[in-house]
C-alpha cells in the first residue's frame, strides 16, 4: 500500500517520506479500513516534530483520524462489518501506524459507523476535534442557560464545541482573530464573536454578561489566555483546558484561589471507555440527524502531506485540514 511515514523527528520536508509499504492484515478483534480520508491535527504535527513526544517506533505512519470502509475483519469481529463506512479515533496514539496510508488496522471499537450521508472528509474531522469538543462541554457541565466562553471559535475543536453547546441550550461567546473567522463561528451558532486582536476581551465579556462572567471557559491555549480568567469567569466557574501553546503557563493563582475556580485539564486520547462511549453515542445521533456542520478548510492528496503539515503548522487554515487517499 502507499503510505506516508517518518523515521526520525524533525521538520516536515526533511523527515516525511512517501513509499509503498506492506499492507497490514487484521488480527483477532481488529478491522482493516480502506481509507478515503485522513485528518491532520496540530497534535500530529507536534508529534512528528518531537515537541510533545519523541518518536517511539522505528517507523511512524502519522495521523489518528480518518474515514473509509472496512474491507477485512479479524477473528471475533462480525463479518457483517465488511463494507461498513467508518471513522477512526486514536489510530496512531501509542501505535506506530496511523491513517496517512491507504489502509489502517485497528481494534474494532476504534472504527465507528459513519452514516451514509456524511462524506469521508467530514468523517476524518471527528476523532480528535469532535470528541475533544464533546468531552470539554461535558466537563464544563454545559446545559440550558449556561454561559460559555469558547476560545478560537473558528478552530476545528471550537467549531464543534459551539455546536454542541447550542444543542445543550447554552449561550456562547467566542473569540476570533478576523471578520472571516467571526462569520464562521456565528454560522456554527455562536451568539457573540469577539475579535481578540482589536477588542478588549474581558471588557466585552463583562458587558455581554452584565458583569457576572461566564460559567465556563473552553480553552485551547492556556499559556496565551490564562490572563483573561479574572475578567471573564464568574466565581466558582470552570476552565476546561484542552491545549496550551507552551509547556508552562502563568495563571492568576490568587484570583483562582479566592474565587474557587476549577481548572480542568483533559487529553482526548486518554478518555475512559465510558467517557468515549457517551461522546460517540451523542455524536452519532447528531450525525444521523444531520445536525452538525463540518468545516473542512482544505484537502490535499497523500503526495502533498508536507504541504498539509505546513498549513497546520502555520495555523492559518480556518477549519480542518484533510488528506484524500
Amino acid at each position: 500500500m502507499r503510505a506516508a511515514y517518518y523515521e526520525v523527528n524533525g521538520a516536515a520536508p526533511q523527515v516525511l517520506r512517501l513509499a509503498d509499504v506492506a499492507t497490514p492484515e487484521p488480527g483477532p478483534g481488529e478491522v482493516r479500513v480502506r481509507l478515503a480520508a485522513s485528518g491532520v491535527n496540530p497534535s500530529d504535527v507536534k508529534s512528528r516534530e518531537g515537541r510533545t513526544r519523541k518518536i517511539g517506533f522505528p517507523r511512524v505512519i502519522p495521523h489518528s483520524d480518518g474515514a473509509g470502509e472496512i474491507d477485512q475483519v479479524g477473528e471475533g469481529v462480525p463479518p457483517a462489518r465488511v463494507g461498513e463506512r467508518v471513522w477512526t479515533w486514536n489510530a496512531q496514539w501509542k501505535r506506530p501506524f496511523g491513517t496517512a496510508a491507504e489502509y489502517v488496522v485497528l481494534p474494532s471499537a476504534q472504527a465507528v459507523a459513519l452514516p451514509p450521508h456524511i462524506d469521508f472528509a467530514a468523517g476524518a474531522c471527528l476523532g480528535i476535534p469532535a470528541l475533544t469538543a464533546w468531552h470539554a462541554l461535558a466537563l464544563a457541565e454545559a446545559g440550558a442557560g449556561t454561559k460559555l466562553l469558547v476560545a478560537g471559535g473558528a478552530g476545528a475543536v471550537a467549531h464543534y464545541a459551539i455546536q454542541f453547546a447550542k444543542a445543550r441550550g447554552a449561550s456562547v461567546i467566542t473569540t476570533v482573530s478576523s471578520a472571516e473567522k467571526a462569520q464562521v463561528a456565528r454560522a456554527a451558532g455562536a451568539d457573540h464573536a469577539i475579535d481578540y486582536k482589536r477588542e478588549d476581551v474581558g471588557g466585552r465579556v463583562a458587558a455581554l454578561t452584565d458583569k457576572t462572567g461566564v460559567d465556563a471557559v473552553i480553552e485551547l491555549d492556556l499559556a496565551a489566555n490564562a490572563h483573561l480568567i479574572p475578567a471573564a469567569l464568574r466565581p466558582k466557574g470552570t476552565v476546561v483546558v484542552y491545549g496550551t501553546g507552551k509547556p508552562e503557563a502563568q495563571i492568576p493563582a490568587s484570583f483562582c484561589l479566592v474565587n474557587s475556580v476549577r481548572l480542568q485539564f483533559m487529553l482526548v486520547y486518554e478518555l475512559t471507555a465510558e467517557e468515549r462511549a457517551r461522546a460517540v453515542d451523542d455524536i452519532t445521533a447528531m450525525l444521523k440527524a444531520n445536525a452538525l456542520v463540518h468545516n473542512v478548510a482544505k484537502t490535499f492528496p497523500l503526495a502533498d502531506i508536507v504541504a498539509a503539515h505546513r498549513l497546520v503548522e502555520d495555523g492559518k487554515a480556518i477549519g480542518n485540514v484533510v488528506m484524500e487517499l
